[in-house]
């Protein structure tokens, strides 16, 4: 089965996964600044199926077949390495999934603004707010895209819309939804338990606007996470690394420094 991935740099593994219907741009626009002077890196952005360039499969039928697929991938293109892995909202759910399977592996895990509870109606999630507003940019959009923008944008400024269509917006129209509404639909959630121990340094961040998984569903995983540093922040909904670019940059930037401790 043929999944898309992008490799940067070289050195220790790093594994990124993006949220659902998206693609590795998010990540890859998240991440890839960081390692601008930072090298002993091997970034491993992947297009999960079904999604970017990776292409469905008739033998994935839901979110345990997605998962076997990715570690298969990774599997084959990093054998028995250690690795670290970085997931955002379902690739977060992926992620966990992973230190589940690959437990002895995994050396580290970065968690953004990840889904912890498959059925929205499950979830503990605020009000949706928004804190800033250029209406003038706003009234420009048109109405599709204003209702997009507006739907889940705490911070809702130029810097913030162009981000947003370029990583959030656009990536989608290479979906195949017929592929990802029928794994919606009959396997979203997992079946089995991924709640694993990890004793390596962990990143959560969440964004405390955060209306589509909410920020208090994930701190319920710390006690999974012993060397785990937790963040809510502030001004900031589903897409904070967009929103809050450099507290989260900083957060990632520390989370790094502990790896290579």
């Amino acid at each position: 089965m043929a999944i898309y991935y992008k490799e940067m740099g070289e050195g220790f593994p790093i594994v990124m996964l993006h949220g659902w219907s998206l693609d590795h741009q998010v990540m890859f626009h998240a991440m890839e600044p960081l390692f601008e002077k930072r090298s002993g890196w091997k970034r491993i952005y992947i297009d999960l199926p079904g999604m970017g360039q990776s292409k469905s499969h008739p033998s994935i039928k839901n979110s345990d077949d997605i998962l076997e697929a990715v570690v298969r991938l990774l599997d084959e293109i990093i054998p028995g390495q250690p690795f670290v892995v970085c997931g955002n909202s379902y690739g977060g759910y992926i992620a966990r999934g992973i230190v589940r399977l690959r437990q002895d592996q995994v050396h580290g895990l970065l968690l953004m603004a990840p889904m912890t509870i498959p059925e929205f109606d499950e979830r503990e999630v605020p009000k949706q707010s928004v804190l800033k507003r250029d209406s003038n940019l706003i009234s420009e959009l048109s109405t599709e895209d204003a209702e997009a923008f507006c739907a889940m944008g705490v911070v809702q400024g130029k810097t913030e819309w162009e981000r947003f269509r370029n990583e959030i917006l656009l990536p989608p129209k290479q979906t195949n939804y017929e592929f990802t509404n029928e794994i919606h639909q009959n396997g979203y959630d997992f079946t089995f338990d991924i709640s694993t121990e990890l004793e390596h340094p962990t990143l959560i961040i969440t964004g405390r606007q955060d209306n589509v998984v909410g920020y208090n569903d994930a701190w319920r995983l710390i006690e999974d996470y012993p060397r785990a540093t937790f963040a809510v922040l502030d001004m900031a909904g589903h897409n904070l690394q967009i929103e809050q670019t450099d507290v989260f940059n900083a957060l990632v930037l520390n989370w790094l420094d502990r790896l290579d401790d």
